[in-house]
């Protein structure tokens, strides 16, 4: 018996075989159908997927045999690899010098060999897909061609399940990157909302324990200290939710009546008392995640009411039930957005340089705290909007 020689880039051939984590992995049904097809089309008992690593011969598909490995050294696809046909076909090894006493021959009886060489892009010989028999035969033309095809479909397949573990690789890292940011801003926020309190009610007391001596001027310190201490709360309380906002998306959607959800809505707000409301009064029940549909209109009509600067502030949401989404129409009486503005409204931090009805900046949190949430619950939001003529939130949720 002649064992097979390693490849003159072994080392890198098997660093290639390694990135593809087929190893050792669980039987997959994709692999076993070539195998079988392989196996009828060329009428063989045994076809294989292999992979030669550093002392063994993997068989990551095996039609017709029960073991899934067997030594390198005695392996046929071991001469396949280095082999620079093609395809290796060894149609008696008895007669074949490599092969005569191999103990796959002498032992396992096996009589017929062919292999194609599984290569990937960058040209490494990873192993084989390859059909066995127990007598001497040839294969036609067709049965050559067809093994040629179906190797090249092999390792797409390998390549596909490589993307597959990288993309599933880099989400474990994105999630462990938005936990970690999570974790940051739920620290930061703690952090700096006790001393950011101290502040403020630092200079509460201090304008009603002194406000009758102070100065023009130091009382409008204090006006703007009081104000920003409220605008840096706010921006706060905002970058929180939105890290939270991956948490609500993980509960279960429940059945609310959508009058019953928009008055929770309005109470939850607390502007009853400064908003002209306008909701649907339908029992119809929605199925949906209440929690982050919840935050989503609390932000909108905040924002709405925030940026009006009208007297009479005037906030209606229609609803409607279409065959496979609801649709919400928020519409506003607001300030209204150009149309160069509408284009970056639900990106993070970005603000609009417009100071609200109280006379403070947006954190530009809100809106795209709004755009994330909407986006993970596979629904779309648009807007359409003009200047001191108010703005309208288009939003589609699937029905499921």
């Amino acid at each position: 018996m002649i064992a097979p020689s390693l490849s003159p880039n072994e080392y890198e051939r098997q660093k290639a075989v390694d990135k593809y984590k087929m190893l050792d992995s669980i039987p997959n049904s994709n692999f076993d159908a070539y195998t079988s097809l392989l196996s009828y089309i060329c009428n063989t008992p045994i076809a294989l997927i292999t992979l030669l690593d550093n002392q063994r011969n993997y068989l990551k598909s095996h039609h017709g045999v029960s073991f899934d490995q067997a030594p390198r050294e005695t392996s046929f696809c071991g001469h396949a690899i280095i082999n620079e046909a093609p395809v290796m076909i060894v149609e008696d090894a008895r007669l074949d010098a490599r092969f005569f006493d191999n103990p796959l021959v002498t032992e396992q009886n096996i009589v017929f060999y062919a292999g194609v060489p599984l290569i990937d892009k960058e040209g490494y010989k990873l192993g084989t897909l390859c059909v066995f028999d127990y007598e001497p035969r040839t294969l036609d033309d067709s049965q050559i061609r067809a093994m040629l095809t179906m190797a090249n479909q092999v390792m797409e397949l390998f390549e596909q399940k490589l993307k597959n573990t990288q993309l599933q690789k880099f989400q474990e890292q994105l999630e462990l990157r938005n936990q970690n940011l999570e974790k940051f801003a739920r620290v930061v926020s703690h952090d700096l909302k006790s001393p950011l309190a101290n502040i403020t009610s630092l200079t509460e007391l201090l304008e009603i324990d002194n406000g009758d001596i102070l100065s023009e001027d130091s009382l409008l310190y204090i006006k703007y200290l009081k104000a920003s201490s409220s605008a840096l709360r706010e921006y706060i309380d905002g970058l929180l939710a939105f890290y939270k906002s991956d948490n609500i998306l993980k509960h279960k959607r429940e059945a609310v009546p959508v009058a019953i959800f928009f008055d929770r809505i309005a109470e939850l707000s607390g502007l009853s008392d400064e908003v002209t409301f306008s909701f649907p009064n339908e029992q119809t029940e929605i199925v949906i995640n209440k929690p982050a549909m919840q935050q989503v209109f609390l932000n909108l009509v905040t924002n709405s009411y925030k940026y009006n600067t009208k007297e009479e502030v005037r906030i209606t949401i229609g609803f409607e039930k279409r065959n496979d989404a609801y649709r919400f129409i928020l519409e506003d009486n607001g300030n209204g957005i150009s149309n160069e503005d509408q284009e970056k409204i639900f990106e993070l931090f970005t603000t609009l340089n417009t100071q609200d009805r109280h006379g403070n900046s947006g954190s530009g949190i809100g809106l795209a705290t709004v755009k994330k949430i909407i986006t993970n619950l596979q629904g779309t939001i648009t807007i359409e909007s003009k200047l001191d003529a108010g703005s309208r939130f288009i939003i589609e949720i699937p029905v499921r």
